[in-house]
């Protein structure tokens, strides 16, 4: 056995241990949306526009439990669903999961990344949520991915960053000291670092940080496992996320949680810092972010296969365009919204009977005559397009 594979072996052992995540499994569909699993709600974002179809093929790469495929296969009725991961276990919990709650677009398949050349065909969107960090060469598995992206096809990963997950490591280099030989014991591993967290000092960091941010979560010994007794793990920076990308000959789209990558929210406030910022490369201004607030546990973002070029509306084609209300909302019909990020915001009038328009005639009229029956004007679609709220398609 390479080390490489014993890696996945020890990886496949946890998730067999503790199948993650550990969410309970319904006899109905899953509350609520995510739209970074709604496929014409993740596309308008990379493109600028509505897909032509809704009739795709999707991977869902190390899929554990299908809490996420779950989503992926009742937000998308029409999708073509492949969901595979290294476990056995969290296979057939997912399996299990779907079926209870009705989603049967989906084909199940343990398979490693590394193996996906045994899929036929290509993909025109690919979902790979908190994997990649945990494989022996995240740079070959994203490789492995890209070679069955489709042309003009997209990919959201979701991977782990090293500013705010300094207490984590901690913790997690602390259990493997003191599990020794029994390294590799994950239900020993587990109770190693809760003894740990229940008798620290009080005011100890590590101790404070586990209760101030993730305790709630890390309830289930499934979720405490994942975060601290695993045994392969890759944290990120800025930098070598970028080296990550590059390797992959994808085309970097943009992070999908973009108010955090907002420096205005920062420094805003004074000018000189902004026009020095300004001078940076867009990846200096991104890390100048991480490290100004070092939060971030995570990056989620889009990748693409080229040929991709997303649209940029000039007024002209913008007023010719059709747009639709994005489904992924809260709360609608009301000024009184949750947005697509579940954060709460009010419509204005004209902006709530623009949208209103959008939903009763979707794809039949333009924007043209929806601002005019709205009196909005068109910076305020633009705003409407960047906010989520609306999706558009070119004019035919």
């Amino acid at each position: 056995m390479t080390s490489s594979q014993a890696v996945s072996a020890a990886v496949a052992q946890l998730y067999n241990t503790y199948p993650f995540p550990p969410e309970p499994l319904l006899d109905e569909p899953p509350p609520g949306y995510n739209w970074r699993w709604h496929w014409a709600a993740a596309y308008s974002f990379c493109a600028g526009h509505k897909p032509l179809t809704q009739s795709v093929r999707v991977l869902d790469a190390g899929c554990g439990t299908g809490v996420g495929t779950e989503y992926i296969a009742h937000l998308n009725p029409e999708a073509e669903i492949t969901a595979i991961d290294l476990s056995d276990r969290a296979i057939e919990v997912a399996r299990e999961r779907c079926q209870r709650s009705g989603a049967s677009n989906i084909t199940f398949q343990p398979l490693s990344i590394y193996d996906i050349d045994q899929l036929p065909g290509t993909f025109d969107w690919i979902n790979c949520v908190g994997v990649l960090h945990h494989l022996p060469d995240p740079i070959q598995g994203l490789q492995k991915l890209a070679s069955k992206l489709a042309p003009g096809g997209i990919i959201h990963i979701f991977v782990y960053a090293a500013l705010g997950r300094w207490e984590i490591s901690l913790m997690q280099e602390a259990i493997a000291l003191l599990q020794g030989d029994r390294r590799g014991d994950y239900t020993d591993g587990v109770q190693v670092g809760r003894q740990l967290f229940a008798h620290l000092p009080e005011q100890n960091r590590l101790r404070r940080r586990e209760q101030d941010r993730w305790a709630w979560e890390n309830q289930r010994d499934a979720s405490f496992a994942d975060m601290y007794v695993h045994p392969q793990e890759v944290d990120y920076s800025v930098d070598t996320l970028f080296e990550l990308i590059d390797a992959s000959g994808l085309d970097f789209l943009g992070f999908s949680n973009p108010t955090y990558w907002n420096l205005e929210r920062l420094i805003g406030q004074v000018p000189d810092l902004m026009a020095r910022a300004a001078r940076l490369s867009l990846r200096q201004r991104y890390r100048l972010i991480e490290v100004l607030d070092p939060e971030i546990t995570h990056y989620e973002f889009f990748l693409a296969q080229p040929p991709f070029n997303p649209v940029n509306w000039s007024d002209q084609a913008l007023l010719q365009a059709s747009p639709e209300r994005n489904p992924c909302m809260h709360g609608w019909p009301s000024r009184s919204i949750m947005d697509c990020n579940y954060q709460p915001m009010t419509l204005t009038e004209a902006e709530y009977a623009f949208v209103e328009k959008c939903d009763q005639q979707p794809g039949s009229t333009t924007v043209a005559d929806c601002m005019a029956l709205a009196n909005l004007e068109i910076e305020a679609v633009r705003s409407l397009l960047s906010r989520q709220l609306i999706m558009l398609s070119p004019c035919s």
